[in-house]
């Protein structure tokens, strides 16, 4: 009978906490975080964790020692145009994992328009956040080409759940892009992203492929800011020209409402039999509001 496999959640908090929960039923799991304190919390919660400063010269953790199915969620730093901590990382693995699964993001397909993009269209990142995904996609597969480690990227749009709705922004009254002008948007709900990081990892078709994983609606940010907007009984928000919006937002925001494009997340369906469970927009965000 095969030993159950080892699994290591490198960046375990938002949703690697919840992607740890789901692997226990496969086999042992250690998460890597950051802190001290946080790997005290997922202790608390029933999960072997260890923590390792991503940015810092520390040691390694003997974790990394350990024969694993490994799966890397650490974003990269917030500047540059290259992902240091993931370099970083697979230079301190003593030995190549069992396997390996990245996740990254759908903007490094950059603006298409609103046209639609699959995982055999071509990167054009315009920010330096996506390009430095792009360089952490190109360190993976060329990691898992060198020494032959059975690897998967999963390019993942903006993540909901609880604790994750932009209801502050809404209590703020911050504007929107009128619907005229504003672009097409992606989603994924959390616990539909931890079951499909379940897949990536596990199912022999997800060695070597890459999948946009998203909840199939193409939503702009405009519309999902107002279902948010009512369904947790907020005022909508005020909706003012791209012009006026780029005075009065954050360049942080504006850079994602600048881009429009449409994911085809087909493939991991096809593939894997991925079907999320939040495909509709309204029970997604109903099952993310704060209990009353």
């Amino acid at each position: 009978m095969d030993r159950p496999a080892r699994f290591l959640v490198v960046g375990c908090g938002y949703v690697g906490t919840r992607l740890a929960t789901l692997l226990l039923a496969r086999g042992p799991v250690i998460g890597l975080t950051r802190s001290a304190t946080s790997a005290a919390a997922l202790r608390a919660r029933g999960l072997d964790a260890e923590a390792w400063d991503f940015d810092g010269t520390a040691p390694p953790p003997a974790a990394l020692a350990l024969p694993a199915v490994v799966y890397y969620l650490v974003p990269p730093p917030p500047e540059g145009a290259t992902d240091p901590r993931l370099e970083a990382f697979l230079a301190a693995l003593p030995a190549p994992p069992s396997r390996l699964v990245y996740v990254s993001t759908t903007g490094v397909y950059g603006d298409t328009g609103g046209g639609w993009v699959s995982e055999d269209s071509p990167l054009q990142p315009t920010t330096d956040r996506a390009q430095r995904r792009a360089d952490a996609e190109a360190r993976i597969s060329a990691y898992a080409a060198r020494h032959g480690v059975p690897a998967t990227i999963l390019r993942v749009p903006g993540i909901y759940g609880p604790g994750r709705l932009p209801l502050e922004r809404l209590r703020r009254g911050d504007p929107l892009i009128r619907h005229a002008e504003a672009g097409y948007s992606s989603r994924i709900h959390v616990d539909d992203l931890a079951n499909a990081l379940l897949l990536a990892g596990t199912q022999p078709a997800a060695v070597g492929r890459t999948y946009n994983v998203t909840d199939g609606n193409t939503a702009t940010m405009t519309e999902y800011f107002e279902r948010v907007a009512n369904l947790a009984g907020l005022p909508a928000p005020a909706l003012v020209s791209r012009a006026e919006a780029e005075r009065r937002l954050s360049p942080g925001l504006m850079s994602f409402l600048a881009e429009s494009r449409r994911i085809d997340s087909s493939r991991i369906r096809r593939e894997l039999g991925f079907e999320p469970r939040f495909g509709d927009l309204r029970l997604g965000i109903l099952s993310s509001l704060p209990q009353r």
